[in-house]
């Protein structure tokens, strides 16, 4: 098998959805857990690195600790870890992994769905506790999902394909209720200015941290993306760029070896001294005090 995975500047590897894995080549998988998984032949998921798509984990077994953007994670049998794409993670080593796994590649669900899903709510904690009522729904409506996913005799792949998307929407309305809960924000959906802005931050913040510029290049007053940002995180822009930034930053203090000038480079700073200042400001530690503290 070829190897498709990335390896940007920050030496972290990047991971694709591996569509040759999934069963008729839909942009989604379904299936157990267990020591065999992996996104890639070569990938070795004990070391950390990022993946562009989405993966759920529903844990049938405990307690799995697991890292997700600097937080270690503790679950459950019957919690459910939710990682978005371009977030670094890290499988354990000691733990074992007993449940279902769902992975979904951007791009497989309609726009309208993937607004009304939150799938992009990268405010949200990945990990969610459902309880009693909430999990036997998720599990009732996963349980269908991949019943479907691994009948391939019955409908054409069209039509397979398409069941494939409404059960799959059945089951992240479920699990995005259940993340609004559990952020205990249970502020308006994300309308599509935010997913707009969502998205061309997530595309640009590395060159671009201007609200104005983000609201001219959407067509967009100031004010009307002040208000979209607000209702769907309870932040300014301003603050959900400078969030973006220091997460980036901070996974690159972590996880490579860069110079902390290259570091501030590859996130809009070229001047040393004015990134340092600005992860000082965002987080009360110098970037080397950051790194020295993880290390």
């Amino acid at each position: 098998m070829a190897d498709r995975s990335i390896r940007g500047g920050d030496g972290i590897r990047t991971f694709p959805f591996p569509v040759e894995l999934s069963v008729g080549g839909v942009g989604m998988q379904v299936g157990p857990m267990g020591t065999g998984r992996t996104w890639h032949a070569d990938a070795p998921l004990e070391r950390v690195h990022r993946i562009d798509f989405h993966v759920v984990l529903l844990f049938g077994e405990g307690p799995v600790r697991h890292m997700v953007d600097f937080t270690e994670y503790e679950a459950a049998a019957g919690d459910l870890l939710w990682i978005r794409p371009g977030q670094v993670h890290r499988f354990s080593r000691t733990s074992e992994y007993r449940g279902t796994v769902l992975t979904m590649q951007p791009g497989f669900l309609p726009r309208a769905t993937v607004e009304a899903t939150g799938l992009y709510r990268y405010d949200q904690p990945p990990l969610l506790r459902p309880d009693a009522a909430q999990l036997a729904g998720l599990r009732d409506s996963l349980g269908q999902l991949r019943r479907e996913y691994e009948d391939t005799a019955t409908l054409p792949l069209s039509l397979h394909t398409a069941v494939l998307q409404h059960s799959l929407t059945a089951f992240l309305l479920r699990l995005a209720h259940l993340a609004a809960s559990s952020a205990e924000s249970v502020r308006q959906p994300s309308d599509s200015t935010f997913t707009l802005f969502r998205e061309a931050v997530e595309k640009d913040f590395a060159t671009n941290h201007s609200v104005s510029a983000y609201a001219d290049a959407l067509g967009y007053s100031r004010r009307t993306l002040v208000r979209a940002v607000r209702a769907a995180t309870g932040d300014t822009p301003k603050a959900f760029i400078d969030k973006r930034v220091v997460l980036e930053a901070k996974r690159l203090l972590a996880h490579t070896d860069l110079p902390i000038g290259r570091v501030g480079a590859a996130v809009g700073f070229p001047d040393a001294a004015n990134f340092s200042k600005f992860f000082h400001q965002h987080t009360d530690l110098t970037p080397a005090a950051f790194r020295a503290e993880l290390r």
